[in-house]
């Protein structure tokens, strides 16, 4: 990437604050004009003690100098300090919602620490590189530029002198910069890499410790660090070449104009006065040497950074690509609509879907509708495609072919929202949302009472639970103060609260022990006689009950129907149920615990016919 391209995107982070930076940079220019006058004035000083003239002007005018660079300081300091904190707070608003608006695989492809890196760690680079080091470096250009017209006022020898110094340090900032670029980039690139592995690391810290692998884990991570710090280093080292050799040359200017001076003062062609107003100019070209140094260190990395925040721009979004009737429809449509669906509230036609060009499909060929009430169950083998199943219907994954549609309205027609609103999802990890039991259930239903809480709390069997907690309700959570059976009721009674038209259970009652599963269980077939209700199982305690189980194999649909009808007619139904040691009644077996046997031959009434 060119060096254009890469300050119009740091720039792009601070174009919104350019008025405000502008009157930094005004306060800035202000303050070293300021700086400018005073070695004349200090000459002023020396010529009046040499014409015993009154030294009242002078003295005066130095503290008025002083008084009002410190008030120009200060308000250039806080004006600039302010812009570089807004800077910061608009790139991470920016990251967050984009990363919530982003696209679920475009997301879950990068390891979150990675991306919570560049929310936290890039962004504050920012601070200094996007407000304070452009103010800063054209300040200092000025300053730099400034210095050497009022070095001329005074003498042009010494001048040249100064000015062969000033183009060494120029020449040697533009050959090392870039190398200093470079490795900056590195170490932030690899500071992220160790973001993302410490915290996939530290979410497996059991695992980790159960495999006696920590060391091993953290050698590995180490490695990461040791990559950024040896990036650091190399930058660090180039900074410190600038640095002594910029120093080095402004120090062999001010001997050389002291000596040069003081041979031309002899000579009577320079004033002693003018001298030392030359001398201080020396002295002060440390300034704007030292300032061009680390603004443009600054610079350097903010574009490092602002190249990896803008990265984030190529997560795809999920765009609303439904029409403004359908946004206003809001997802529902009218009876028309719902007849025309034949019963269903949910179908898939045709559907074939995979996650990324050059990969096989997870799932193809899918033909299926879910009623508008009852229990649909989809088992299979891992692999089988069942969990991508929920992730089309969630439209968290868009088909290849054919098309999903909603009481007869393909999605193409509905927005994101207006879906995911007529449904409730429980996921198989079952996360803890940051927060209170409170938070966790009113997460998907906001508006919610108190008794609503109650109720969906008593039918997962959590009530007496969170009753004898000291804070109960608003009892703080996290992913180590709940059993995994107990995150599973959390999550199950806020999908539940939401009373959706469509309710979507990946393997919900995993961890759970008989009784609770029983109890859970029961919430369910309640819901089933409420509205659709579509459970992946991977076992299959959970689903001989269903109205329709439906087999996949291999990303496709093999066979589906009642689980009398499966055992009957599908070997690896038959093999899935042996394997987990359930059986129906005619082989004579026992029923998992909380679960009463199930009959031979169940069938309901318009059940799918089988395609296996």
């Amino acid at each position: 990437m060119s060096v254009p391209e890469s300050v119009r995107i740091l720039w792009s982070f601070a174009r919104p604050h350019r008025r405000v930076l502008a009157l930094g940079l005004l306060l800035a220019l202000a303050g070293s004009a300021l700086g400018l006058a005073s070695p004349m004035v200090t000459k002023w000083v020396l010529d009046s003690l040499a014409g015993d003239a009154s030294l009242t002007g002078p003295v005066v005018t130095l503290l008025v100098l002083m008084v009002v660079g410190a008030v120009l300081g200060h308000r250039q300091w806080v004006i600039l300090g302010t812009v570089g904190e807004r800077v910061v707070l608009d790139a991470r608003e920016s990251m967050v919602r984009r990363f919530f608006r982003a696209t679920v695989p475009g997301v879950t492809a990068r390891p979150p620490g990675e991306l919570v890196s560049r929310a936290v760690s890039d962004t504050t680079l920012l601070h200094a590189s996007a407000s304070g080091a452009v103010v800063g470096l054209v300040n200092a250009v000025v300053m730099l530029v400034g210095t050497l017209a009022m070095m001329a006022v005074l003498d042009l020898v010494l001048l040249a002198t100064t000015v062969a110094s000033v183009v060494l340090v120029v020449v040697l900032f533009a050959t090392l910069m870039p190398a200093i670029a470079r490795a900056q980039e590195q170490a932030q690139e690899h500071v992220g890499r160790l973001g993302g592995r410490l915290e996939g690391a530290l979410r497996a810290v059991r695992t980790v410790k159960a495999s006696g692998a920590e060391e091993r884990q953290a050698d590995r991570i180490a490695q990461d660090a040791r990559s950024a710090a040896d990036h650091g280093l190399k930058a660090v080292r180039l900074e410190a070449t600038v640095w002594v050799i910029a120093w080095t040359g402004i120090e062999l200017a001010i001997i050389l104009v002291l000596g040069i001076g003081a041979w031309r003062v002899d000579a009577g062609t320079l004033e002693v006065s003018g001298l030392i107003a030359f001398l201080l100019y020396a002295f002060g070209l440390m300034g704007p040497v030292t300032e061009l140094s680390e603004h443009t260190s600054e610079l350097q990395s903010g574009i490092a950074a602002a190249k990896r925040i803008r990265s984030i721009d190529e997560l795809g979004t999920e765009e609303g690509s439904a029409s403004a009737a359908a946004g206003q429809a809001g997802g529902r449509t009218d009876g028309r609509a719902r007849a025309g669906a034949g019963g269903a509230v949910l179908e898939l036609r045709g559907v074939t879907a995979g996650y990324g060009p050059g990969r096989e499909p997870a799932v193809r060929g899918i033909d299926l509708a879910v009623p508008r009430r009852g229990h649909t169950a989809i088992v299979g083998p891992s692999g089988a495609g069942k969990t991508t199943l929920l992730s089309l219907v969630l439209r968290f994954l868009e088909p290849q072919e054919g098309e999903l549609a909603l009481d007869g309205r393909p999605y193409g027609e509905l927005r994101h929202p207006d879906i995911r609103a007529r449904m409730a999802y429980v996921e198989q990890d079952t996360p803890v949302v940051p927060g209170t039991i409170r938070d966790n259930l009113l997460f998907s239903r906001p508006d919610a009472r108190e008794e609503d809480l109650r109720r969906v709390l008593r039918d997962v069997r959590l009530a007496e639970k969170v009753d004898g907690l000291d804070d109960g309700l608003d009892t703080e959570l996290s992913s180590a103060a709940v059993s995994g059976g107990e995150r599973q009721r959390i999550a199950l009674a806020r999908a539940l609260l939401r009373e959706p038209d469509v309710l979507l259970l990946d393997e919900a009652t995993a961890q759970l022990d008989a009784l609770t599963e029983a109890a859970v269980h029961e919430c369910i077939r309640a819901r089933a006689r409420a509205g659709a209700v579509v459970t992946i199982a991977h076992r299959l305690s959970t689903v001989i009950d269903a109205d329709t189980i439906v087999v996949m194999e291999a990303g496709r649909i093999r066979a589906r129907g009642t689980h009398g009808e499966l055992l009957a007619a599908d070997a690896l139904y038959r093999d899935l149920v042996e394997a987990l040691r359930i059986a129906s009644a005619g082989s004579g077996a026992a029923a998992p615990a909380g679960h009463a046997a199930a009959p031979a031959t169940v069938a309901a009434p318009g059940a799918p016919q089988r395609t296996g």
